[in-house]
């Protein structure tokens, strides 16, 4: 049984006590309900008041057994509750420590500013891609929730310095801030990327007009959720087979067809290969959109004599074994798929 069920028995104990007590000095003594209410009380909590009336043999037998169990009652019920605040509280202290332990163990990690609706998404994305991240979240609303995932988290405001010291954000790959106000989400963008100049920065944008002072604040994509959801729904009405393509070939619950962006690392065996010759397509059944170079420029739909670069970001679409494939060869450990 759970501590806080006991309680609930316990106060439900007491709660009798004081009624049987309170009924039983009104047929044993005649005495009116304020009378017998208050010589219950005083007779558990022992505090030696004299008695209200004086009390006749059978109310004073009666009296006794009240003390005997009321007494024992009380004094569990105190014991309890102090044990288990105590408990809780220690509980809350090593937590915290251990949080805050493996906070700092993090490298290459990902900071989440936020987390409402929005930044619990992006949360659950990050975390089903088995990417390392850390939520800043400081609404006691949202920290409930928080708390019960297994997300690490810092309790903390996201726009002071030293509560984005403390979880790494020099040593961070990149952040996400979706924070309830532009204001909020410009200014930990500005002191982030002047913690961190090689951060990789994503901002929410409430407000259309914010959009160009968050890139001058140094924010690398800024999202605007009004905007893109008007947008989709004008591509349902206008290219609905188009949006069904991108969300199966997008949402990581598909099993049938993925859209995955691989990095070729140092070392693969693709680099200085032509696609025709890469096995891409012939082996892996992958077709390859787009090739994103390491100076940023975008080749889309390269011919099939394209030769492949170290750095390059290839974005591929198919199925996940074949994606699994790619990533093996390319050098990057497999994430994807379920």
């Amino acid at each position: 049984m759970s501590p806080f069920r006991q309680l609930r028995y316990l106060l439900l104990l007491i709660i009798i006590l004081l009624a049987g007590g309170t009924i039983g000095f009104m047929l044993i003594e005649g005495w009116d309900l304020h009378d017998s209410l208050y010589m219950t009380v005083i007779t558990l909590a022992t505090v030696g008041f004299e008695e209200v009336n004086p009390l006749s043999p059978t109310g004073e037998v009666f009296t006794i057994l009240l003390i005997t169990l009321g007494v024992g009652v009380m004094s569990f019920t105190v014991f309890r509750m102090a044990q288990i605040l105590l408990e809780g509280q220690v509980r809350l202290i090593l937590g915290r420590r251990q949080l805050e332990r493996q906070i700092r163990q993090l490298d290459g990690h990902y900071i989440l500013c936020g987390f409402g609706r929005m930044g619990a998404v992006v949360a659950q994305q990050l975390h089903e891609a088995g990417i390392p991240f850390v939520v800043v979240e400081k609404a006691e609303n949202k920290l409930q929730r928080l708390a019960a995932t297994d997300h690490l988290y810092l309790v903390g405001d996201a726009t002071a310095e030293e509560t984005l010291e403390t979880v790494g954000v020099r040593r961070a790959k990149g952040l996400v801030t979706t924070v309830a106000s532009d204001a909020d989400n410009l200014f930990i963008t500005l002191t982030a990327r002047e913690m961190n100049p090689g951060l990789f920065i994503v901002v929410r944008a409430f407000d259309e007009r914010s959009e160009s002072k968050l890139r001058r604040a140094g924010a690398d994509r800024v999202v605007a959720p009004t905007q893109i959801g008007a947008i989709r729904i004008a591509q349902f009405i206008l290219r609905p087979a188009v949006v069904d393509l991108v969300e199966l070939a997008t949402l990581r619950e598909s099993l049938e067809l993925q859209l995955e962006e691989v990095r070729v690392r140092v070392g693969s065996r693709l680099i200085g290969v032509e696609l025709k010759d890469s096995e891409i397509r012939s082996r892996m059944g992958l077709i390859i959109v787009a090739i994103k170079r390491a100076d940023s420029t975008m080749v889309f739909n390269p011919p099939s004599d394209t030769l492949i670069h170290e750095g390059d970001v290839l974005i591929a679409l198919g199925k996940v074994e074949g994606l699994r494939q790619l990533q093996d060869t390319a050098g990057v450990p497999p994430r994807t798929g379920t």
